[in-house]
């Protein structure tokens, strides 16, 4: 019980970090204070180390990675995240307003997390193999992946906007913005064949099949090819702009049914091990 609490605290003290990190982020872009986008950095990364901690008190206490329950599944979803963001900014300092969407719904995911069960489970012996590890590592930085992806949407509608607010004038133009949505996208759609790629040989060992139609993997191929058909219409339909950015949010909302909604709600394989 103690662990738990200290598990707990450890992953309220992060959120607290995130928090102050959004926070300092904000007030660079809006204020065209370029130094607290430093500060937001040091925040983020503080945040990082109780947040990591808690994941290996976990680990440690239920002997298996932090993807069994929606709290583990969440909690480590967001330690991924944020850390590609705070790479990605450590390098590209100029981009923080990204964060201002990726931090709020980053805060948010652990959040709801730390508010579901957090009631220990042994693993299953057909999650037992590499490839699983393989599977969930990969997903995770998809999701990462797509999130930034997210962000760089967002601001390019933004900047398009014939009104818009002045502190908008300081973050990358249009088209650096549509250049990095790509890129988030074409990083995540390779991390995401990896993941499915890797559950299909999970699967085969665990099940004797490669695949078996399940709700989840039926969705996890719709959002293969939801992000498949974004990038060749990008690559050969030379979509930009606006299109280019409705078409990234309206493949970020089909991700997040698949990777997060539908797991915790639709009877599947799956999602026996999500409850």
């Amino acid at each position: 019980m103690k662990e738990f609490a200290l598990e707990v605290t450890l992953h309220w003290i992060a959120v607290g970090a995130y928090i102050a990190a959004a926070v300092l982020y904000a007030h660079a872009v809006i204020f065209a204070k370029p130094l607290r986008v430093r500060w937001g950095l040091l925040a983020s990364a503080i945040g990082l180390v109780p947040h990591a901690a808690a994941l290996v008190l976990r680990w440690a206490a239920v002997g298996h990675g932090p993807y069994m329950l929606k709290y583990e599944v969440l909690s480590s979803n967001t330690w991924v995240a944020v850390a590609l963001l705070t790479l990605f900014l450590w390098r590209r300092p100029a981009w923080s307003a990204v964060a201002l969407v990726v931090m709020p719904l980053a805060i948010l995911m652990l959040a709801f997390g730390l508010f579901t069960n957090p009631a220990m489970r042994d693993l299953p012996p057909t999650l037992r193999s590499i490839w699983l590890l393989f599977h969930i590592c990969f997903a995770k930085l998809s999701a990462a992946s797509f999130l930034l992806s997210l962000g760089s949407a967002v601001f390019l509608l933004l900047k398009l906007k014939a009104r818009r607010p002045a502190w908008l004038e300081r973050i990358p133009g249009p088209e650096a913005l549509d250049a990095s949505t790509l890129r988030f996208v074409g990083f995540g759609f390779i991390f995401w064949t990896v993941t499915i790629i890797a559950g299909s040989i999970w699967a085969n060992q665990s099940w004797g099949r490669y695949w078996g139609w399940d709700v989840i993997e039926t969705w996890s191929l719709i959002t293969w090819l939801v992000y498949g058909t974004y990038l060749h219409a990008r690559l050969f339909f030379k979509w930009r702009g606006r299109t280019a950015a409705w078409g990234a949010i309206a493949c970020f909302a089909i991700f997040i049914l698949t990777l997060l909604i539908l797991p915790f709600l639709m009877p599947s394989l799956h999602s026996a091990y999500f409850q």
